[in-house]
C-alpha cells in the first residue's frame, strides 16, 4: 500500500548575493528564505519570505520568486539535494 503523501516542502536559505527586496503595504522586505513545494504534477512551486529591511519581525507574508536563472538554479539544486537527503533517510530516531 502506498501512503497518501499530501505535501513535500523544503525551506531554503537564499545566499546573501542572491537576496532581493520587495514591497508590501508600503514596507520593504529583504527576502531571505524560499519555501519550495513539489506539486502532484512533479513541477516545483516556490514562495519567498523575509524580514522588513528596517529590522524587526514582519508578518509571515509570501512574495513571488523572481524568474532569474540564478534563482531558478537555486530552486532546482535545492530540490535535487532534498531528494538525495530523503532517499538516504535512516528511519525514525
Amino acid at each position: 500500500m502506498d501512503p497518501d503523501v499530501s505535501a513535500l516542502a523544503i525551506n531554503v536559505t537564499v545566499p546573501e548575493d542572491l537576496r532581493w527586496t520587495d514591497t508590501r503595504r508600503g514596507e520593504t522586505f529583504v527576502l531571505t528564505t524560499l519555501n519550495i513545494r513539489l506539486l502532484p504534477s512533479g513541477h516545483l512551486a516556490a514562495k519567498a519570505y523575509g524580514r522588513p529591511a528596517t529590522g524587526g519581525r514582519g508578518g509571515y507574508t509570501p512574495f513571488a520568486v523572481p524568474v532569474r536563472p540564478e534563482i531558478n538554479a537555486l530552486v532546482s539544486g535545492a530540490a535535487d539535494r532534498a531528494a538525495r537527503l530523503w532517499a538516504e533517510h535512516r528511519g525514525l530516531a
